[in-house]
């Protein structure tokens, strides 16, 4: 059984400045590593986050220059490191995949995770969030083994569909990362339910670092990154504004949880 690991999901507003960004970034995790975390969360799109239309500038490689900055960022704390998602290149096509790339202490890439559900919405009022247009669907279900245990990977509005996470449950997923940039119109009466339905569900930990305020024109995020456990209960959250939910995931606390209540044991598909 892993020990227990302390964790931190970032908050942080990123706009289409991407130096400010990454520094940005870079200090957040920095400032997880001194309080120890071991793991640690960046948002969807933290290092560039447009207004609808605006293109996505230099499109990434998963060995391009921003993996290899905090890979080294990761290997000098001695860390796991979420990168929440980034614009990665898919060669021959305008579109990129939206991927979370999951970094161990080595700096060594763990994982990566490309996007499955695309935010194509609607709603009055967010007509123009059509991630489609820019962004390539991902294919792959993927859980990561790491120093912090066994991670799902998903992203944003993945989150709506439980099946995906009954999915990465059943492979072993101990801890559910949902990355996000989660609109401010949904998220103020989607957000918490969502994630804690997700913990509640799979007697999971959910570790879901957020964007947070304006982006630019048209576009804003609710933020409120957190850290649920696998009863449901929010074990730390950032209210609004750049910080981190730090908490500490007690797996064995978990595999009680799970022989008391074995729900996972009763699925019937």
């Amino acid at each position: 059984m892993p020990a227990p690991v302390l964790a931190a999901a970032a908050q942080m507003t990123s706009t289409a400045e991407v130096e400010r960004n990454l520094d940005t970034a870079e200090r957040l995790v920095a400032a997880a590593a001194a309080r120890g975390a071991q793991l640690v969360g960046l948002p969807e799109n933290f290092a560039f986050l447009r207004s609808e239309g605006q293109p996505v500038p230099e499109p990434q490689t998963l060995d391009g220059p921003w993996v290899r900055r905090f890979a080294g960022l990761a290997r000098r704390h001695r860390l796991t490191l979420l990168l929440g998602s980034l614009p990665e290149r898919v060669e021959g096509d305008t579109r990129v995949y939206n991927t979370s790339v999951l970094i161990g202490p080595e700096g060594e890439t763990l994982a990566s995770y490309r996007k499955i559900h695309l935010f194509d919405i609607d709603v009055p009022g967010l007509e123009h969030l059509k991630e489609s247009k820019a962004v390539k669907r991902g294919e792959s279900v993927v859980v990561a083994e790491s120093p912090a245990g066994r991670i799902g990977l998903s992203i944003c509005y993945d989150v709506r569909f439980p099946e995906l996470y009954r999915r990465l449950t059943r492979e072993g997923a101990r801890v559910l990362a949902i990355p996000s940039a989660f609109t401010d119109r949904t998220g103020k009466d989607h957000w918490e339910v969502l994630l804690r339905a997700r913990a509640i569900e799979n007697l999971a930990y959910v570790f879901a670092p957020a964007q947070a305020g304006h982006h630019g024109k048209g576009r804003a995020s609710h933020g409120h990154a957190m850290i649920v456990d696998p009863w449901g209960a929010i074990l730390a959250q950032v209210p609004d504004g750049e910080g981190l939910a730090v908490a500490e995931l007690d797996f064995e606390r978990q595999d009680r949880l799970r022989r008391e209540l074995p729900a996972l044991d009763h699925v019937r598909l």
